[in-house]
């Protein structure tokens, strides 16, 4: 295990860390006492789930009736509530940037009415939360009192994948708040830590795998005379968290003596994770089954079932026929390869349904493999996906084939994830983080008539506030995609603000682009339109700048006021961050600036 120090704290507290999966989701928690080394245990119990699939899981799935939520499954079943998986809220919370061509409108079922999918997130963590206290009563001496001590001092660590961003994670803030977890207060935010599954996994193989003897003592992962060598290249490290709804993959570049891990690659993320392959095999169903009696919904659905929690994850061999058994001895249909209750299913069909999901895989890790400057040695797989013996061997051999060792841990699938995002709150072990891409800001710029790309824009030229003639729609580069930022390190960007009011200047607003594009150095946003959009707004009150401004003279003759500022982000935690600042009297005046997503 990873050696810890004592909690260095002075006051005793609780790490709450929710991994809400696509079709499981786990909870792990920490009390961290003051001088006592902390230690990570899941929840495994959970109430009327005492068999729902793994001693750390419970599934990601609610049932709404007329007046709320209910978990007592059959009674739900009887009266017919709408049954409601992550699935479905995945689809409605998910990043629009995603590539998501397999997926359309009518693909996603509809929320119960008065429902949308933040309320339903939070409808569930609020369970979860309950899933927790009752745990913690039950298997803690004076487990009631303890809970009492700690209620108001609850840290939650809550898991995201690697391609959400501000939006969703504002979604999971707001179901925080809706669950009763926290207070719609600065001091009630400020205990909701959001993490990326890659990177608590990343914490979870750390912790357990890369901590081992064996791989401890492997070269450049630590030092061979066994002293701090802080100058010795780090091992690549890629970790694959494949989930029922995304693939999610975080490469790092890591010394284990001492303990440095950098990002050395932006997070990739695809949409593809298991629920995919299952859906795949219900059309299949359906098609191989359309002229049979068999070929009725409620059978397809109870085969397709069936072959998500057996068949998908049993399958080894395209060589080998796939058996899904749904009826009894009687039920046959030779002509559709159905007999004694089995549906027969060709191997390579069985093999083709993963396709798309394994090639995701691929694509994603060579596109971080040539993006990272370290040599990749170590791949590990977790998630409840990696749990199919045939994802696992055939991205086995691929890794094989590179001479990259490839493992799959034991546990990974319970508790991978909650574990490592407790591990987060606690070590702390990333230092630095890769931008995903190229933050900016649409600005004018004042016109150059001897500059090509100037020229080539002449008919959008305007007159400034000041009066000299400029051009719009250029972009000007804050941070560049790739660009390795540490938890503190801030990127600005000065900007000079005019108005024809003074007063319209006591408060600035600020809109952030990102670039996904493939340019190195974005300058205008007439170009590859499609690849810009706003990430949010940076919101500051600056009266205090406003009020003292001087009127100036445009070319013209007009009045106006001119401000000039600076955009500070500070991009290198889990969440952005911003602030603005101007110079007064030689010194920087700084104010925190809001962030807010669209």
């Amino acid at each position: 295990m990873l050696p810890r120090r004592p909690y260095r704290g002075s006051v005793r507290k609780l790490v709450l860390a929710f991994d809400v999966g696509t079709t499981y989701s786990a909870i792990s928690y920490c009390i961290l006492d003051p001088g006592e080394v902390p230690r990570i245990e899941p929840v495994t119990r959970y109430p009327a789930q005492e068999h729902s699939g793994g001693n750390s899981k419970i599934p990601s799935i609610l049932y709404y009736d007329s007046n709320g939520i209910e978990d007592i499954i059959e009674r739900a079943e009887e009266e017919g509530w709408i049954k409601l998986e992550w699935f479905v809220w995945k689809l409605h919370l998910r990043a629009r940037n995603l590539t998501a061509n397999h997926i359309t409108d009518n693909d996603i079922p509809p929320l119960p009415r008065g429902k949308n999918a933040v309320e339903v997130y939070g409808d569930f963590m609020q369970y979860l939360f309950c899933c927790a206290r009752s745990y913690i009563e039950e298997t803690h001496p004076s487990g009631s009192n303890l809970w009492r001590s700690l209620e108001n001092r609850i840290e939650f660590v809550l898991t995201h994948p690697n391609g959400w961003e501000g939006p969703q994670q504002k979604q999971i803030r707001l179901a925080a708040v809706l669950g009763g977890l926290i207070p719609n207060t600065e001091d009630g935010m400020a205990r909701v830590h959001l993490l990326t599954e890659g990177e608590a996994s990343l914490h979870y193989c750390v912790a357990t795998i890369l901590a081992s003897d064996a791989l401890s003592k492997t070269p450049m992962l630590a030092s061979e005379d066994g002293e701090d060598d802080h100058s010795s290249p780090g091992q690549g490290v890629v970790v694959i968290d494949a989930g029922g709804g995304t693939l999610d993959l975080s490469a790092y570049s890591m010394t284990l003596s001492p303990t440095l891990i950098e990002e050395i690659a932006a997070a990739e993320c695809r949409l593809q994770g298991s629920v995919f392959v299952t859906r795949r095999a219900h059309g299949l169903l359906q098609e191989k089954l359309s002229s049979s009696r068999f070929g009725t919904p409620d059978v397809v659905q109870q085969m397709t079932d069936i072959f998500d929690n057996t068949t998908k994850l049993r399958f080894r061999n395209p060589e080998d026929s796939s058996y899904i058994k749904f009826g009894a001895v009687r039920d046959k249909d030779p002509q559709h390869d159905i007999r004694n209750g089995q549906l027969k299913l060709s191997g390579q069909d069985v093999a083709k349904l993963s396709e798309p999901s394994i090639s995701g895989i691929i694509e994603a890790f060579e596109t971080q493999r040539k993006a990272a400057g370290t040599p990749i040695t170590f791949v590990f797989f977790v998630g409840g996906f990696a749990a199919s013996d045939w994802m696992f061997a055939k991205l086995q051999a691929y890794f094989q084939s590179l001479g990259i060792s490839f493992s799959r841990p034991d546990n990974h699938c319970n508790k991978a994830a909650a574990d490592g995002a407790v591990s987060h709150f606690i070590d702390h072990l990333v230092s630095f983080r890769v931008s995903r891409f190229t933050y900016g800001t649409e600005c004018s710029v004042p016109f150059n008539p001897f500059d090509i790309e100037h020229r080539a824009r002449q008919k959008d030229v305007f007159r400034s506030t000041s009066g000299i003639p400029a051009l719009p729609r250029a972009f000007s580069s804050i941070l560049t995609k790739g660009t390795r930022v540490s938890e503190q390190q801030e990127f600005s960007e000065t900007f000079v603000i005019r108005r024809y009011n003074q007063a319209v200047c006591n408060r600035v607003e600020v809109d952030i682009m990102a670039y996904r594009g493939l340019l190195p150095t974005p300058e205008w946003m007439d170009i590859e339109r499609s690849s810009f959009s706003v990430v949010c707004t940076v919101r500051a009150d600056t009266s205090k700048i406003a009020e003292k401004l001087a009127p100036k003279r445009s070319i013209e003759g007009s009045t106006y006021y001119a401000m000039e500022i600076k955009v500070i982000l500070l991009p290198g935690s889990t969440e952005l961050k911003a602030a603005i600042s101007w110079e007064e009297g030689g010194e920087e005046i700084r104010i925190p600036a809001e962030v807010v997503f669209r």
